[in-house]
């Protein structure tokens, strides 16, 4: 089970305009869909145009979607790219205003699932992250959390923050990056993977963009397991998605095989998720992509 944001991202660069189906927790659910494991997202879409292609989207990549309806239309995320620059995102006002109704269905879904992956959450939402909290509570899934704050999503962040800690302790697995820990925080992600810890989340995943990423959890002890990037042929074409294609590496496995029990067996988990998203980032889009993909296959075609 994902929970959390689909949208339509649009793409201005200095190639023109593109628009791709995304939001972080649809990338999510893709992507463990793609590694093959049986998904259902939990989010909010539109009745219109937009909502059409993501549920088209989803169903070619045989993901089950629980939707919310969404009064002003499908989200959307617009980035400015021109000149190789860091991109700027605006979100319309689906995206500013996004709420996920948790009934019946969804807390029956959350319940029935073994694993249960939030991301993009409006955690600064507290009767919505309340529902969302009640929702997992009363099951035996296993949560993983990826803040993943948008700027441009958030109404106040310091709620934001106090929503995320709030859930934290429940969950088994947080993935935080270099930038969620500047925004959310003001401090290094050294010093939030300790602040994870210390709010007795057992496993703390950590994505350094071109760095890397390691792993803090019970089983290393008080050791951190380092992965650097993968050194793959080919010029990366885009970084959008990369995070989203690790944290679905890493669930992925753990949902097949279990919590590894030592550094080698975390090693494997951290090395195939840095291929990952390595080939993810030699492919326009965030469509979690694998290391097969980039011998002559052309799948730019496959999916709506």
């Amino acid at each position: 089970m994902v929970v959390g944001d689909a949208l339509i991202d649009e793409m201005r660069d200095d190639l023109g305009v593109r628009e791709f189906v995304g939001g972080a927790a649809l990338n999510v659910a893709v992507g463990v869909a793609r590694l093959g494991i049986p998904t259902t997202l939990i989010a909010m879409v539109g009745d219109d145009d937009a909502g059409a292609r993501i549920r088209a989207y989803l169903a070619d990549f045989d993901v089950e979607l629980l939707a919310t309806p969404s009064p002003l239309g499908t989200s959307r995320a617009v980035s400015e790219r021109a000149g190789g620059a860091e991109p700027v995102y605006v979100f319309n006002a689906a995206a500013q205003a996004r709420r996920i109704r948790f009934g019946d269905v969804e807390r029956a879904a959350i319940a029935d699932a073994p694993m249960t992956v939030v991301s993009c959450f409006p955690f600064d939402d507290a009767a919505q992250a309340a529902e969302f909290a009640t929702a997992v509570h009363g099951s035996s899934t296993r949560l993983v959390i990826d803040p993943n704050p948008r700027t441009g999503m958030m109404r106040d962040l310091a709620e934001f923050v106090a929503g995320f800690e709030d859930l934290a302790p429940r969950a088994s697995l947080v993935k935080i990056g270099d930038d969620d820990a500047h925004l959310m925080f003001g401090e290094s992600l050294d010093d939030s993977a300790e602040r994870m810890r210390e709010l007795g989340v057992p496993i703390v995943l950590g994505t350094r963009g071109a760095d890397g990423a390691f792993v803090r959890a019970v089983a290393l002890g008080d050791d951190e397991l380092v992965a650097p990037i993968a050194d793959l042929p080919g010029r990366v074409v885009d970084t959008m998605g990369a995070g989203d294609a690790t944290l679905s590496a890493v669930v992925a496995r753990l949902a097949q095989d279990g919590e590894p029990r030592d550094a080698e067996g975390w090693r494997g988990v951290l090395d195939e998720a840095m291929l990952i998203a390595a080939t993810t980032c030699r492919f326009e889009g965030a469509l979690l992509r694998t290391p097969s993909e980039l011998r002559g296959v052309d799948l730019d075609s496959l999916g709506t």
